[in-house]
């Protein structure tokens, strides 16, 4: 904590602002841990290893090690540097190349059997249902049957498994078309999800230049790529979702911010994703505050009218094929309330949600934070309100009940987004290396389940 405090503040005893954020995040921490230890201890079923983080105690390396400390270590050095001084498209591959490479070696810390190719193949992922999938056309109209488990409906002897009945069709029918393609299995699904969910720190660069400047996006991609959310993105379906709607928010904000047919055609390719975002997860109802934010600061009717298009176009495919989104999701209401979340105690999710969020977040995130508070003409009016709607949607989250546990992953479409104040920080080295520090001491000493 050295770092954090002026020598002035030291000479005087006085804790900086930005320490005192952090102190007070980890004494969050520390009482969600506790709690959730004593909660286990009087028999209370939180189906949580190491609380508040659905994870494992087992400090181990593996063959990413060494690729995940020489990126973190490139990346906080000469990130900064590079990203000021490189032309745009070459910094937009660079960074993505170094996001893909910072996330796949995090990921090969477990190996590659557990870290990556088995992830997405256990009993209760996605692939396990990939054999009982018709042709695209039965599974929609067919999906919602079997939705209800045998736990909520005595009769229902076939039924989706966990996360896929728990989604809407999307992201299976991804998965679906992946094996259709002759990319069946465990690895091209992880590879798949890897190469995804790592765009999502170019996406959020993308957006931030649209909507505040070149200068504030070169600061911001750093902290992007260098997220601890690339813990749970390698390899979690949720890090499918947080680029999906990371793009759905560039392209937005390319939509609203630009003029002519290529405008035109971004807006409208952003309004299909964020039309696809509503058959991947029903929790990213809430991420379209985010793409709503841009286009209500842009005020670009036209922008707006075309989003709305491209969504509505998702919408009607989906509702044609015979899958109704209201269905969907009031049925997988009925097994959420039947599942862990029957004896997860919403008094204690409630601010130990928070808690686990922070993982994802990082230390920089925080103090990128509390300064953007402490200023708030310090970021561009729409970046503030990105990062604004990412809060809202995290509250709203929270606050339902629906989101008990595992939002270190769940909440990663947000998450992302929260690299943004992290402009506002001097000395980025060491906030990057302090970004990377914790991720390489989750993954090290954890074994996390997504």
């Amino acid at each position: 904590m050295a770092v954090l405090i002026s020598a002035r503040a030291r000479r005087r005893g006085v804790v900086s602002p930005d320490a005192a954020a952090l102190l007070g995040c980890v004494a969050l921490v520390a009482a969600a841990v506790l709690v959730g230890r004593a909660l286990l201890a009087r028999g209370v079923e939180i189906l949580l290893g190491f609380p508040p983080l659905n994870a494992e105690w087992l400090p181990h390396v593996g063959p990413g090690t060494p690729a995940a400390l020489l990126v973190a270590g490139l990346v906080a050095t000469r990130g900064p540097a590079l990203a000021e001084r490189l032309a745009w498209r070459p910094l937009l591959a660079g960074g993505y190349a170094v996001s893909v490479a910072w996330t796949s070696s995090l990921a090969l810390v477990d190996g590659w059997q557990r870290g990556v190719a088995g992830r997405l193949a256990t009993g209760d992922e996605y692939l396990h249902d990939v054999p009982r999938a018709g042709e695209p056309g039965t599974l929609l109209r067919t999906f919602a049957d079997h939705i209800l488990t045998s736990q909520v409906d005595p009769g229902q002897t076939e039924f989706w498994t966990t996360h896929v009945g728990a989604h809407p069709p999307g992201a299976f029918l991804v998965f679906v078309l992946l094996d259709r393609a002759g990319l069946g299995g465990g690895a091209w699904a992880g590879v798949f999800v890897l190469l995804t969910g790592a765009s999502s720190a170019v996406a959020v660069a993308v957006a931030v230049r649209a909507l505040g400047g070149q200068a504030l996006a070169r600061r911001v991609l750093p902290f992007a790529v260098l997220a601890p959310a690339a813990v749970w993105v390698g390899v979690s379906a949720d890090g499918l979702f947080a680029a999906a709607l990371a793009w759905a928010v560039a392209l937005a904000a390319l939509g609203a911010t630009g003029t002519g047919w290529r405008a035109d055609c971004a807006a409208l390719a952003g309004g299909v994703c964020c039309g696809g975002c509503l058959y991947l997860s029903y929790g990213l109802v809430l991420g379209m505050a985010l793409p709503g934010a841009v286009l209500l600061v842009a005020r670009r009717v036209r922008a707006a009218v075309l989003v709305g298009a491209g969504s509505l176009l998702v919408v009607a495919g989906f509702t044609a094929s015979g899958f109704w989104w209201f269905t969907g999701f009031e049925r997988v209401r009925v097994i959420y309330a039947a599942s862990a979340a029957a004896s997860r105690p919403y008094a204690y999710f409630v601010w130990a949600n928070l808690a686990a969020f922070l993982f994802a977040m990082g230390p920089a995130a925080v103090v990128g934070l509390r300064r953007a508070l402490a200023a708030p003409r310090a970021l561009p009016v729409a970046s503030a309100a990105l990062v604004g709607a990412a809060l809202v949607a995290v509250l709203f989250a929270d606050l339902s009940g629906l989101s008990k546990a595992e939002v270190e992953r769940i909440w990663l479409p947000f998450a992302v987004w929260l690299a943004v104040p992290c402009a506002l920080l001097d000395r980025p080295a060491r906030w990057l290396l302090a970004q990377a520090g914790l991720a390489l001491v989750v993954n090290h000493l954890l074994l996390t389940v997504w």
